[in-house]
């Protein structure tokens, strides 16, 4: 049996991480989200979601895009303050 969670545990700062590099004519498409093309060759977008109905939405225009996803991660919102500068 799984276990549901409210909108407001998945609400949040999120962390994408896909493998590629973003084109910066694209970071537009991404709004208020921080793009940080990475020396890894990965591109990381980070910022607030808020709900998974915005999320999936985020997710969708990657996979439209043809970036493959490596990760998500839900920073959370009692950590609001690490969502906009990224961490190493």
């Amino acid at each position: 049996m799984s276990e549901r969670t409210s909108s407001s545990d998945t609400s949040g700062c999120y962390e994408i991480r896909v493998q590629g590099h973003l084109h910066s004519r694209w970071s537009a498409w991404f709004d208020d989200l921080t793009v940080t093309n990475e020396n890894n060759g990965t591109t990381l977008i980070r910022g607030d979601a808020v709900d998974q109905s915005a999320l999936h939405g985020l997710l969708r225009k990657l996979a439209d895009l043809g970036l493959p996803l490596l990760s998500v991660t839900h920073i959370g919102p009692d950590q609001a303050d690490t969502c906009t500068t990224p961490t190493d």
